[in-house]
């Protein structure tokens, strides 16, 4: 699967990721899509697209009852329930047959494993998680060993993120995870692929390796420009 040239195409892809995910037994799946304006509440709804067979049995969820409600707002009226996360007495209940959380934070991290153990093997996705960024709120070790042992359950399905100049960290499940990179005549190609998310080292080695001599001040310029116009596709 290539970089998608639009968000739309990119909502597709993270679509397709989750059907050959789900079809192969992954239950527990994340979907990432970072970039630097998206509108993450008209992405999500676009996403749910792929949950409408089961209707109300969908259940979708916020990181809080604010969120929800301007879901509601936006949005109108929906097949499937939406809620924050810590509204309900029983988030998931027997006739729900899939729950999607959407931008959840370090906050409801405990709320949403259990969650998750309810859902048993119903598909369960989390939409733009924010549960890296320990900066949200201050938790202490236990809360920091519960968020990473929760997230290492996770498939992570769809990744698509712009990092530094002209390069893109992507994967789409069942594709490995790979690093695209602009070339000279402004065309992205795959660099390298990796069975794991590349560390920081990772990239830097193979982004060295790759692009030498490219540290002048007017070539980091024209990097930018050409990562700028690829954002501005994408969000076209």
């Amino acid at each position: 699967m290539s970089l998608p040239d639009s968000l739309d195409t990119a909502v597709r892809q993270a679509q397709e990721a989750t059907e050959a995910a789900l079809k192969d037994g992954h239950n527990r799946l994340q979907i990432e899509i970072i970039l630097g304006d998206l509108n993450v509440m008209d992405m999500a709804r676009q996403y749910l697209d792929l949950f409408a067979p089961q209707g109300e049995h969908l259940k979708v969820f916020f990181a809080d009852a604010g969120a929800a409600a301007l879901a509601r707002r936006d949005w109108g009226e929906t097949a499937f329930s939406i809620r924050g996360v810590s509204e309900l007495l029983e988030p998931v209940q027997d006739s729900d047959q899939a729950v999607v959380i959407i931008a959840p934070t370090p906050v409801e991290v405990t709320d949403i494993e259990k969650m998750c153990l309810t859902a048993g093997d119903r598909p369960f996705v989390l939409l733009n998680p924010k549960l890296q960024d320990v900066a949200i709120v201050g938790i202490g070790y236990a809360g920091r060993q519960l968020r990473e042992r929760f997230l290492n359950t996770l498939e992570p399905c769809y990744y698509l993120r712009p990092l530094a100049e002209d390069t893109v960290l992507f994967r789409a499940y069942p594709a490995p995870w790979q690093i695209w990179h602009s070339d000279p005549t402004e065309q992205f190609q795959c660099l390298s692929e990796f069975d794991h998310r590349p560390s920081g080292e990772e990239i830097e080695r193979c982004l060295m390796g790759q692009t030498p001599g490219q540290s002048s001040e007017a070539g980091t310029r024209s990097f930018w420009n050409r990562l700028n116009r690829f954002l501005r596709a994408l969000q076209q």
